[in-house]
């Protein structure tokens, strides 16, 4: 359904719609702005730790926007801010760490962001979009693999589409560096982290004309 494909006013993806295709009244009928609904959706990351567990933990508090373009898939975009502060592991010692100068330093720099550049259909219904994350003053391009779940009408009247999906990254590429040799060899907190994006956003209503 190519609907993440890109074009914000910062960076212009030239990805347009060939010349006499049809376009899906269904996917036409998607465009326009959504919103994030966090209390339906989830920002989480799993994390090895001491070589073998995994610790898994999410973001609480985030926003984010999705402009998607049916008609002319290049046209659509999608940002999310994440407020650092709100990571939560279920151990209150671990997640004051996290917050901490020694990995995110909430303090300093209180958001994380992403902001898309670019993307792919890889086939039916799944995607990979690019775009910069920026945590602390470091910003990288990453790679994410998402699924689009389907668009439904709530209880409430509110027009829904949601995505699933994630990625791998190297917490060191971000300056997350921090660590602890175990005695047995290895160390406390594998530098791979998997992010995981499950979203569910509204649909904006039309403007009265």
């Amino acid at each position: 359904m190519g609907l993440f494909n890109r074009k914000n006013s910062d960076t212009a993806v030239a990805t347009a719609t060939a010349p006499g295709a049809q376009v899906d009244p269904a996917l036409a009928a998607l465009s326009g702005e959504y919103t994030i609904d966090p209390a339906h959706s989830s920002i989480g990351f799993t994390v090895r730790h001491a070589m073998v567990t995994n610790v898994r933990g999410s973001f609480g508090e985030y926003e984010g926007k999705l402009v998607l373009d049916g008609t002319e898939p290049a046209r659509s975009t999608a940002a999310i801010d994440v407020a650092i502060a709100s990571v939560d592991t279920g151990i209150a010692d671990r997640d004051g760490h996290l917050r901490s100068g020694d990995f995110f330093d909430a303090e300093k720099f209180p958001k994380m962001t992403f902001r898309s550049t670019a993307a792919e259909q890889l086939g039916g219904d799944k995607y990979r979009i690019t775009g910069d994350l920026t945590i602390k003053d470091v910003t990288r391009p990453i790679a994410i693999d998402l699924e689009f779940q389907g668009s439904a009408t709530d209880v409430y009247g509110n027009e829904r589409v949601g995505f699933e999906g994630g990625t791998e990254i190297l917490r060191s590429d971000w300056g997350l560096t921090w660590n602890a040799a175990l005695e047995a060899g290895g160390v406390m907190v594998s530098d791979k982290v998997k992010l995981n994006f499950d979203i569910s956003a509204i649909k904006a209503a039309a403007p009265a004309a």
